[in-house]
C-alpha cells in the first residue's frame, strides 16, 4: 500500500512541477512581472530585488522543471525531496499571504494557461504540502527507475532544452501565448459586455448612530430606512459578475478615450512601450524601418505607452518619429506584448500579428 501511495504520489508531483514549470518557462517576463509585484511595495516591500526579477524567474522556473525531472527518475532523491518540501512550504506560505490579505489576486503558478483565485492556488498547495511530506517521510521507498547514465542523459536533454526555451523566447515572444491579445483574437469582442451579463453583487453595511448607541443595517444598496444619524458604511463584494477577457486597455489622448475609434481603423500598426525609459535602443532603426514599409502600404501607426507627456515628446524629439505615442495602462501593455517594444497589428480590432522588436522586420503587412 505505502509503495502504491509513494509512486502515485511521486509521478503525480513531479509531473505537476514539470508543467507548472514549463508553462512558465514559456513566458518568463510574464513570470517576472509577477515577482515584482510580489517585491514592490504594496506586498513585501522588497524594491532592491526588482532588478533581478527576470533571472530569478529564469532560475526558478528551469529549477522548478529540473526537480520534477529528478523526483520521476529517482536522481538525488535527498536534495530533491528537501529541496520540493522547502519550496512547497515557501510557496504556501505566499499563496495563504495573498489571499489572506487580498495583496496579488493571480499567484502566476501556471502562467496565463490555468487562472487561480487566490484560495485555490493556496488549497492548491495545501495538497502538494500533504503529498509531499508523504514522500519526504517514505523517501526509502523511492528508487531510481534508470540507471546513473540514462539518468544523467534524461537531466542533461531536458536542461538543454530548458536554455533553449528560455533563450528562444526571450529574444522572441512566448511559444503559446494564452492572454486575450493573441493572434486572431478581436480585441473589441474581447472587451464587450453582453446585455444580459450578471453584474456584481455587494453587500452594504451601514452604521448608524442611535441615542446612545451604535446600530448596523445590511442591505443590497438601498439606503436603510432609519431615523438614527449616518456614521459610515462598508461595501462587501459577495457575488463576483461577469468580466470580459480585456477590461483595463484603453487608448486615450489629452483625456479623450479613442479606444473604439482607433481599434476600428482596417489598417493599423501599433508600437507598445510601457516604459519609454526602458525602451531598447537596439530597437529604434528597426521601429523606424518597419513603420515606414506600413505606412507605405496605407496603415494608421501610433505607439502606446504609460510614459509621461514629457518622457514621450522627448522621445519623438530624439528619435525624429513621424508618428505619435498616446496613453495607456501599463499593465495592459505588459500583456499584450512580452517586450518592450513591442509590435501588434490589427485589422478592425483583430490581431493579425505580434511582434518583439528583434522581428519588427517580419511584422506582416498584407
Amino acid at each position: 500500500m505505502i509503495n502504491i501511495m509513494v509512486s502515485l504520489f511521486r509521478y503525480f508531483v513531479g509531473a505537476l512541477f514539470i508543467f507548472s514549470g514549463l508553462i512558465k518557462l514559456n513566458d518568463p517576463v510574464g513570470f517576472s512581472f509577477k515577482l515584482e509585484e510580489y517585491f514592490g511595495p504594496t506586498v513585501f516591500n522588497l524594491d532592491f530585488l526588482i532588478p533581478f526579477v527576470l533571472p530569478m524567474a529564469i532560475f526558478i522556473v528551469i529549477f522548478e522543471v529540473i526537480l520534477g525531472i529528478f523526483l520521476i527518475v529517482g536522481f538525488k532523491r535527498d536534495f530533491t525531496l528537501w529541496s520540493l518540501l522547502l519550496m512547497i512550504v515557501f510557496f504556501t506560505f505566499l499563496t495563504w499571504y495573498s489571499a489572506y490579505f487580498n495583496k496579488v489576486t493571480d499567484c502566476g503558478c501556471f502562467g496565463d494557461a490555468i487562472k487561480l483565485t487566490p484560495w485555490e492556488s493556496f488549497s492548491k498547495d495545501v495538497i502538494l504540502l500533504v503529498m509531499i511530506a508523504y514522500l519526504f517521510l517514505k523517501r526509502s521507498f523511492i528508487k531510481p527507475i534508470l540507471n546513473e547514465t540514462g539518468q544523467r542523459l534524461i537531466i542533461g536533454s531536458s536542461l538543454l532544452i530548458c536554455f533553449f526555451i528560455a533563450y528562444f523566447v526571450l529574444n522572441h515572444l512566448p511559444i503559446l501565448d494564452f492572454r486575450a491579445y493573441k493572434i486572431g483574437d478581436n480585441l473589441l469582442e474581447n472587451m464587450s459586455i453582453p446585455d444580459d451579463a450578471p453584474k456584481d453583487i455587494y453587500e452594504y453595511e451601514w452604521l448608524f448612530k442611535e441615542g446612545d448607541n451604535e446600530k448596523k443595517y445590511i442591505t443590497g444598496g438601498e439606503y436603510p430606512d432609519v431615523n438614527g444619524d449616518f456614521l459610515g458604511v462598508e461595501t462587501k463584494l459577495i457575488q463576483k459578475g461577469y468580466e470580459p477577457s480585456i477590461y483595463d486597455f484603453s487608448i486615450e489622448v489629452n483625456g479623450k478615450n479613442l479606444t473604439e475609434e482607433v481599434l476600428n481603423e482596417e489598417k493599423l500598426l501599433i508600437y507598445i512601450s510601457y516604459n519609454l525609459q526602458k525602451f531598447s535602443s537596439e530597437a529604434i532603426e528597426s521601429m523606424l524601418a518597419s513603420a515606414e514599409k506600413a505606412k507605405n502600404k496605407g496603415y494608421k501607426i501610433i505607439g502606446l505607452t504609460a510614459s509621461s507627456v514629457e518622457d514621450r515628446s522627448v522621445f519623438i524629439k530624439t528619435n525624429d518619429l513621424f508618428f505619435d505615442f498616446y496613453t495607456c495602462d501599463e499593465t495592459a501593455l505588459k500583456t499584450i506584448v512580452r517586450s518592450n517594444p513591442g509590435a501588434i497589428v490589427l485589422n478592425t480590432g483583430t490581431v493579425v500579428d505580434k511582434k518583439h522588436f528583434k522581428d519588427f522586420s517580419d511584422l506582416n503587412f498584407d
